[in-house]
């Protein structure tokens, strides 16, 4: 299992973060898109590192198009020399409609398509064959040599995909490289929805479970002393909840029989209750969702829940810990 860690999202300070990481150890490093470009930060940490390997986690997919997403994730292969893996999801309908004045539509389809557009494109830099991709969503058909890098000599990054239903999980395992899992899931419902999911898509394209990687951000309660250990758990309540309001994850709480809390936390956060939210997560929904573990455990808990399932590890803690205490933890895998 590898161990990866959140890149920073300040673009400032990223060159330092990211040769932190690498002495201290980590696999990768992951960019999210939320108040800063995703792609910045990993171009910039990329080109002060050697080893460390680079995802963004997530893209907004559909806040662009396949051939400018191709670009982009080629680039970014060529600088890191073939360290970069291009991790996309959805986001949901009014983020894409309301926030980037984007078309939303049968959000399976149209990223599976958005894949395979720009596997097309990658296909003509690399062989020079004529564009030729024709769909439902998208169509690309020109391409001058002016506009084509050619082949990139570390191959084409891999693609991970974000997904929590089992539709867009199946569309993972067919065209990706590999699933992204949502930091809100629990393991039962990763051994059995999404692996299953992923395993469905992956046999239609002629693959098995062991040509995919699966990546998981897993929330982690702990602490060096009690009072961490308390704003840490109050901290991944109030995150969870957030989650759990919405209609899209609905899903993972009713395999655990907790549907209709959905509901009531969507009602609460339309009136922006946060706090009152988070005391609706009870201690087994909170053991559920989150390896709760003193520091020197933290190692041990993750790979007996995780280890035979996950291939990639990162730590979600919406909450501050020295960063040396998160060394403990790193060197408890090693």
């Amino acid at each position: 299992m590898k161990i990866d860690e959140g890149l920073r999202f300040d673009p400032v300070g990223i060159a330092e973060a990211a040769r932190q990481a690498e002495l201290d150890g980590y696999d990768g490093v992951w960019a999210a898109e939320t108040a800063h470009d995703p792609f910045l930060p990993i171009a910039i940490g990329a080109a002060a590192t050697r080893r460390l390997e680079f995802g963004t986690g997530i893209a907004v997919a559909f806040a662009r198009n396949p051939m400018n997403l191709a670009v982009l994730a080629n680039d970014l292969q060529l600088l890191s020399q073939g360290r970069f893996i291009l991790g996309l999801g959805s986001q949901i309908k009014p983020h894409i409609t309301k926030r980037f004045s984007m078309p939303w539509s049968h959000p399976a389809p149209r990223m599976r398509e958005l894949i395979l557009a720009m596997r097309a494109i990658w296909a003509t830099w690399e062989t020079g064959e004529k564009l030729e991709f024709r769909g439902e969503f998208y169509t690309h058909t020109l391409m001058t040599p002016f506009f084509d890098p050619g082949k990139n000599p570390y191959g084409n990054p891999k693609i991970l995909l974000a997904a929590v239903g089992e539709l867009m999980t199946e569309v993972a395992g067919e065209v990706g490289d590999g699933l992204l899992v949502h930091g809100f899931s629990t393991e039962r419902y990763l051994r059995e929805v999404s692996l299953p999911a992923l395993e469905r898509g992956a046999a239609k394209a002629g693959k098995t479970r062991a040509d995919l990687s699966v990546s998981y951000p897993g929330f982690v309660v702990t602490g060096v002393n009690e009072e961490d250990i308390v704003a840490a758990t109050k901290a991944v309540r109030e995150q969870l909840a957030f989650y759990g309001s919405t209609p899209a994850y609905r899903s993972v709480l009713e395999l655990h029989g907790w549907g209709d809390l959905q509901t009531e936390l969507n009602t609460l956060s339309k009136r922006g209750e946060w706090v009152k939210m988070g005391e609706l997560i009870d201690d087994d929904m909170l053991d559920a969702f989150a390896v709760v573990a003193p520091i020197d455990q933290v190692a041990a808990r993750v790979t007996a829940r995780f280890g035979d399932i996950v291939d990639r590890f990162s730590f979600y803690a919406p909450y501050k810990i020295d960063p040396e205490h998160w060394r403990t933890v790193l060197a408890g895998f090693r």
